[in-house]
């Protein structure tokens, strides 16, 4: 792999700029990809936009970009990215810099002519790579340590680069996208750093979201993944139509799979789940959805009897274990509710009792 040192002033990055669903995110006279499949989403903040132009402003030195040099003779950005659309949607006109010194937000065509001449001659210090594509993208991975980290998703939509990727981040990655709009209630995390698509691909592969995107990576659409996400939605629509915002970080593809079969009926479960929501006891609200699914107390997080209350039950059994009536340590025992949670018994002293481990694992397991 060969790589070369070159400037490149912001008056020819910015030449032919467009950015554009059909034809993609161009500079550069057209010759710059600045978004290829592998690229993440624009992440910068307003303030990060701004401090690259108020960089620029002062000629002071912006990070090394690297590029990539194409068969074609084209370009594409292999780091630098952020830096790049911020300097191009600026001097594009699409938002305005708050310089210091002045409390006026000013938009490049509102700048005095020797302001803005000042930024189009800026120097851009760009590293240009040539080399095959496996080369470059090994290169793309050592290069982005520093800055704005990739996610795990980000890096397998480099890794697995195609079609695939290309499609299924117009459904579940760009802002305002169909995921977005359909789902965003029930999704935790960002869309455009790759959360949805992650969720959604492990909810459907069983949580091998690299091993599905290895299959499907030359597939020439994802509605496959985007009928599952459908799926989900409307099943859980139907099951549990009273929105609560415990249900964003519910697991739902998950529960989707294990129960979309069952025979479940949705004012049932939400007078289980409406009850749940009261009960103090129950201390993962989130799990509530799971729990009356398959009826496994764990998804609830039942609230432990606190320290003080141990030590009043452990000196009132005299440091006897309730059940065996061997003496113990407290640090030996474990508080039990002595009528069960599920039976309706509550997390309050008169419901305690202290057993030895040995007691409490068998107690349990009844």
């Amino acid at each position: 792999m060969e790589i070369k040192f070159t400037e490149i002033s912001v008056r020819d990055l910015v030449s032919g700029y467009e950015n554009n669903e059909e034809n993609g995110v161009r500079a550069y006279g057209g010759l710059l990809d600045i978004r290829p499949p592998y690229q993440r989403e624009f992440i910068y903040k307003p303030e990060q936009q701004q401090a690259v132009i108020r960089t620029v402003a002062k000629d002071f030195p912006l990070n090394v970009m690297y590029w990539a040099k194409r068969d074609d003779g084209t370009f594409e950005v292999i780091d630098g990215q952020q830096r790049t659309l911020s300097i191009c949607e600026y001097v594009d006109g699409n938002f305005s810099v708050v310089f210091e010194g002045d409390n006026n937000p000013y938009g490049f065509t509102n700048l005095p002519a020797d302001k803005q001449k000042r930024i189009l001659d800026y120097k851009l210090t760009v590293y240009v790579c040539t080399g095959k594509p496996s080369e470059k993208l090994d290169w793309f991975r050592t290069i982005n340590i520093a800055g704005e980290k990739l996610t795990d998703q980000e890096m397998r939509n480099a890794v697995f680069a195609g079609s695939f990727v290309t499609e299924a981040k117009k459904k579940f990655s760009k802002t305002n996208c169909v995921a977005y709009k359909l789902g965003n209630k029930y999704l935790s995390g960002s869309c455009i750093r790759q959360d949805y698509l992650e969720t959604v691909i492990s909810w459907m592969n069983g949580g091998k979201v690299a091993e599905y995107m290895a299959v499907h990576q030359h597939d020439p659409n994802a509605d496959e993944l985007w009928l599952y996400f459908q799926n989900v939605i409307n099943w859980l629509t139907a099951k549990f139509p009273k929105y609560r915002k415990e249900m964003k970080t519910v697991p739902w593809g998950v529960l989707y799979n294990a129960h979309k079969d069952d025979c479940l009926d949705a004012v049932e479960l939400e007078g289980k789940v409406a009850k749940l929501m009261q009960d103090s006891d129950v201390q993962r609200k989130a799990g509530i959805y799971a729990y009356v699914l398959d009826g496994d107390e764990h998804h609830l997080g039942i609230r432990a009897f606190d320290d003080n209350t141990k030590r009043e039950i452990y000196e009132k059994q005299k440091g006897f274990c309730k059940i065996c009536g061997k003496p113990f340590d407290i640090e030996l025992m474990e508080a039990d509710h002595i009528t069960p949670w599920c039976d309706g018994g509550r997390t309050i002293a008169e419901n305690c009792q202290m057993l030895c481990r040995e007691c409490n694992r068998r107690k349990s397991g009844k």
